[in-house]
Parts: C-alpha cells; structure tokens; sequence
C-alpha cells in the first residue's frame, strides 16, 4: 500500500484552483448580470449642463491673477 504523496497533492492542488477558478468566474458573470439588472431599473441620469464658458473664463482669470501675484512677491524677495 506504496501512496504516492507528491502526486496526491498535485490532484489536491489542481482541484483546489479549479474550484477558485470556477468560483471566480461565477462570480464574473454574477457581477455583469446584477450590472445590467441595476442599469435597467435605476438608469444614470444625465449631468445638467451649466454654461461653461463664462465659468472657465472666469476661474482662469482668478488663476492668472493668481500666478502673477505669487511671481510678483517672489521677484520682490529675490
């Protein structure tokens, strides 16, 4: 009654990452399918558009204000 131990142990390893395999790739397509169930029930809203332009122009003015300030008292320290 010879048991080959390395060999027992390479079945008892590749059926242990079988059974994670499998396991990870139900849990896969679980995932996608409560994905699609959420998008179909509770849809993402579409964002409100606000005017864009005149608030980019005014926070690049604060920025520009900004930079040649912090660039004056820099020079003004040198």
């Amino acid at each position: 009654m010879e048991i080959n131990l390395v060999s027992e142990g390479l079945k008892f390893m590749v059926l242990g990452m079988l059974v994670v395999f499998v396991f990870l790739v139900i849990l896969v397509q679980v995932m996608k399918l409560q994905a699609k169930i959420i998008n179909k029930y509770f849809p993402e809203k579409a964002p409100d558009v606000a005017p864009a332009a005149s608030t980019n122009a005014t926070q690049e003015a604060h920025h520009v204000a900004a930079i040649v300030a912090a660039v004056s008292e820099f020079r003004k320290q040198s």
